[in-house]
């Protein structure tokens, strides 16, 4: 069985968040770390090389297959920035409705700034796939 690419790391978040050219997107990256920071109880930690994550979990499936992941994190990429939750908690859809400009897909929450979401919203909904994920694994 392969094993999982993405893993958390000694990598520097600062540096990450640092090495971002766009001083907007810069500052949404900062805020979103105290944002979760706050939501988990963790702190930050790099998954592979582009994922800022909070937190880890061990997962199981019924195939077999297992591996750790964080709790919850987040990515800067090209367009946007893709905010990781677990996908279909109680009252996400209800919050999805209040945060504002987004695309959600599966368990992928895709922002185009802060600027345009309810920061209260979002850090709910952070909270709340955290709890899920909790329930779920343990």
């Amino acid at each position: 069985m392969s094993e999982n690419k993405t893993k958390a790391n000694d990598n520097s978040v600062a540096a990450h968040i640092a090495a971002i050219t766009d001083e907007a997107r810069r500052a949404d990256c900062e805020a979103l770390v105290t944002l979760m920071s706050r939501a988990t109880g963790h702190g930050p930690v790099m998954w592979g090389g582009s994922i800022v994550g909070f937190g880890s979990y061990h997962y199981r499936y019924e195939s077999g297959r297992e591996g750790d992941s964080c709790l919850t994190g987040f990515a800067s990429r090209k367009a946007d920035i893709s905010v990781y939750l677990v996908a279909g908690f109680a009252g996400q859809d209800e919050l999805l409705a209040r945060l504002g400009r987004h695309k959600m897909a599966k368990a992928c929450l895709s922002l185009r700034r802060l600027s345009d979401v309810d920061l209260q919203v979002l850090e709910q909904l952070v909270a709340g796939s955290v709890a899920e994920v909790r329930r779920r694994h343990g």
